[in-house]
C-alpha cells in the first residue's frame, strides 16, 4: 500500500503529464489559447479558477 505522501506525489506527477500534453502536441493552438485566456477580465478568471477548484475538491471527496 502507498503512503499518503506517495499518493500525493503520484497525483502531482499525473497532473504534470496531462498539463504538459497540450503544449507538447499542439504548441501553436496552445499559444493562441493562452493569448485568449490572457485577454479575459480578472474577475472571470478568478471565477473560473474557483469553479475548477470546487469541482476538484468535490471529486476528491467523492473518491475518498
Amino acid at each position: 500500500m502507498y503512503s499518503l505522501g506517495e499518493v500525493i506525489l503520484m497525483a502531482l506527477a499525473m497532473v504534470l503529464i496531462v498539463e504538459g500534453l497540450g503544449p507538447m502536441l499542439f504548441a501553436n493552438k496552445w499559444q493562441k489559447f493562452l493569448f485568449q485566456i490572457s485577454q479575459q477580465p480578472v474577475n472571470q478568471l478568478r471565477s473560473m479558477g474557483g469553479i475548477l477548484v470546487t469541482i476538484g475538491v468535490v471529486s476528491l471527496l467523492y473518491l475518498l
